[in-house]
């Protein structure tokens, strides 16, 4: 009887195997590792709207001071709900860039940040309008608007991230 071998591997096919790439999910969502990313996310965030600046900046910052506020540890919750569906939104993109051998997924995501953008706010967007919280409603509301182009600016960092891991 012929069984498996290593990692898609069939016996008598040696010469055709190739490893596949671990998946964004199997990287960033381990459970020895998932925390760890939640808070790296976290400390993206911070950064993120430590840097924002002007109107939209202060929005911005407004919003993010109403979430962390808004409950003892609703922030960092918020990031451990969402993380799941954000990497599922991410993953093909992962395996493009894994396939395509090119360097830097940060680099990557920032060439696709239209794409990117609108695929990691289809996500925050549904989770958005299932929320029973107005206060958070109205704070992702005065926000969404440029939400595209906050994310967009954040993507070489998110894929820094993503390669931190990946390299473990």
């Amino acid at each position: 009887m012929r069984s498996w071998g290593e990692l898609g591997e069939f016996p008598g096919n040696e010469e055709k195997s190739t490893l596949m790439a671990p998946t964004l999910d199997q990287i960033l969502l381990a459970p020895d590792v998932q925390p760890d990313v939640v808070a790296d996310c976290l400390t993206l965030i911070e950064q993120e709207v430590a840097g924002k600046h002007g109107i939209s900046g202060a929005a911005v910052k407004l919003a993010y001071k109403t979430a962390r506020t808004f409950a003892k540890g609703y922030l960092q919750s918020t990031v451990e709900n969402l993380l799941p569906d954000l990497v599922a939104q991410l993953d093909p993109f992962w395996a493009d860039f894994t396939a395509s051998g090119a360097s830097g997924f940060g680099d990557y995501l920032a060439k696709r940040s239209d794409e990117v953008s609108e695929a990691m706010l289809s996500v925050t967007d549904a989770r958005a309008k299932m929320s029973s919280r107005p206060v958070i409603i109205r704070a992702y509301g005065t926000v969404r608007g440029g939400a595209a182009k906050n994310i967009a600016a954040a993507l070489p960092a998110v894929g820094a991230l993503a390669e931190k891991y990946a390299a473990r």
